[in-house]
């Protein structure tokens, strides 16, 4: 088993290059939850010429959706969303300046390329585990979409948020890894 690796976000894109698929991660920083209705306002904006509201360059993007906070929290549950539901956007983000990605599952072949072929990342966290997850982040705020709801731009500021390295820019891929090493015994 391999150690974690902490890293401060914004990602550096040699820090990038260097992680490989099966890495553990821990993320201290800003990372933007977004999931489908957000993603799909950021293609139109793109399509009309427009900026987004948030530096895709500089980004990761959680697919993710809060559960509301009890009182004295910061958010509720946040856990991650199946990230396949934001495939028909990414290769397109991703070639927008998009590098780093995390939620939970596999990515379609199309994401895999991208993700390769830019030098991108894609991270999978825990799922079932969101109200852990929320203990990690220390603050959150709409930026953008907010009638959008529960799917709005959320900016969350995070300490020591665990991943798991699931598709390298190498274009290694951990979910295929473990599938063929279970497939061996």
């Amino acid at each position: 088993m391999n150690e974690w690796r902490r890293i401060r976000l914004p990602m550096p894109a040699q820090t990038i290059a260097e992680l490989k698929a099966g890495d553990r991660v821990l993320l201290s920083g800003t990372i933007y939850a977004a999931r489908d209705a957000a993603h799909k306002r950021f293609i139109e904006a793109l399509d009309r010429g427009e900026s987004l509201p948030i530096d895709l360059a500089t980004a990761v993007i959680y697919y993710m959706g809060p559960s509301p906070a009890r009182p004295r929290q910061i958010i509720g549950s946040c856990g991650p969303t199946t990230s396949a539901r934001m495939d028909k956007y990414t290769p397109r983000l991703i070639e927008g300046g998009l590098r780093v990605m995390m939620g939970k599952g596999e990515r379609s072949p199309q994401v895999a390329e991208a993700i390769k072929q830019h030098g991108a990342v894609y991270l999978a966290t825990i799922g079932g585990a969101g109200a852990l997850l929320s203990l990690r982040v220390k603050s959150a705020e709409v930026v953008a979409y907010h009638d959008l709801g529960a799917e709005a731009v959320l900016k969350l500021e995070v300490e020591h948020f665990p991943a798991v390295v699931a598709i390298d820019a190498q274009g290694s891929d951990q979910f295929k890894i473990g599938q063929a090493r279970y497939r061996s015994k």
